[in-house]
């Protein structure tokens, strides 16, 4: 098969299609003949030589596909040859088939094409596992999302909002602001101009945000903390600001807030698929119903890896940038 190798640590430019052996599905696993694959910002920081597949994970990049199940290893059921499923990813989804754990396949949703399906599982599982299974996000609440345009932020408020909790997003230009509100954002702030701790407090008549996804890490820490409410949950998965920050632990403790950070990709499967089994009694409903949907900036070949890694970076795009074998 053909598949996105890194030649070496370094920008978009080392990105190569080249022919790779076939995998194998083993026992527990199913054989994905690939259609689509999302562009993760860690598919970047892969590539850079700073975030390596976990042991036993294909070494290409892509946490996400989509496709349609070409083999079954051994002690697998509920799923057939042919089904048409999206998939969470340990790596490997930048090719033309992936092995993957059974427990981390879920059925492409009513409603949904193939390819678009790609965009969903990455998105769909992290913010459902911080923002519901961690921080207990509950309705009535206020949400602020860091990062509104992106894959993660316009899933997560979407699903905040169908589950009746108050929206505050941040984006950087005009039109991703209005994206934002078209997505349901009570509020969109513009972080290059305007304060989002006096704009969130302004919105929450001074009680701030009951929870906080960030993906800036270090430069957001002080002012995502001044931003939370009493009770306020910070839940951290990027770092994009840095990785070292100083926290006022008097001022946390006086909030009596929490801070947690949390990744998917090292968990061992079990814990995956608990996750994507969430994601399908909790999630998967609401996109079929079409309150929940993907949203596809572009679709690019698979041979054009390094464009999408390139718009990635240039952060010019709104939800996610998809490849298509």
């Amino acid at each position: 098969m053909q598949a996105v190798v890194v030649s070496e640590p370094g920008g978009p430019e080392v990105l190569q299609l080249a022919d790779v052996p076939d995998p194998v599905a083993g026992p527990g696993e199913v054989l994905v003949e690939i259609a689509g694959a999302g562009v993760n910002r860690a598919d970047l920081m892969q590539r850079q030589g700073l975030y390596p597949p976990p042991p036993g994970a294909p070494p290409y990049p892509g946490l996400e596909c989509s496709g349609r199940i070409a083999a079954l290893g051994a002690d697998v059921d509920g799923w057939q040859l042919g089904d048409e499923v999206c998939a969470l990813l340990g790596g490997g989804g930048y090719a033309e088939k992936v092995a993957v754990p059974a427990g981390q396949l879920l059925p492409r949703p009513a409603g949904v094409t193939l390819t678009d399906a790609a965009g969903l599982p990455e998105v769909a599982c992290t913010v459902h596992a911080n923002i519901f299974d961690r921080a207990g996000l509950a309705p009535g609440e206020t949400l602020l999302v860091h990062g509104g345009a992106s894959g993660i932020g316009t899933m997560a408020i979407q699903l905040a909002r169908a589950h009746g909790v108050r929206v505050a997003c941040t984006a950087g230009t005009p039109g991703k602001l209005e994206r934002c509100r078209e997505l349901g954002a009570d509020l969109a702030i513009n972080y290059a101009s305007d304060d989002f701790v006096e704009a969130v407090l302004d919105f929450t008549g001074g009680s701030g945000a009951d929870v906080i996804l960030d993906i800036m890490g270090a430069s957001y820490l002080p002012r995502n903390l001044a931003a939370l409410a009493t009770g306020g949950r910070l839940e951290v998965i990027g770092t994009l600001g840095g990785g070292r920050g100083e926290l006022d632990l008097g001022l946390l403790m006086r909030k009596r807030a929490s801070v947690q950070s949390a990744s998917i990709r090292a968990r061992p499967p079990a814990e995956k698929a608990a996750i994507v089994a969430e994601v399908r009694e909790h999630v998967w409903p609401l996109v079929e119903a079409g309150k929940v949907n993907p949203v596809i900036d572009r679709i690019l070949p698979l041979a054009e890896a390094a464009e999408a890694h390139r718009l990635v970076e240039a952060s010019a795009h709104v939800g996610k940038i998809l490849l298509a074998t």
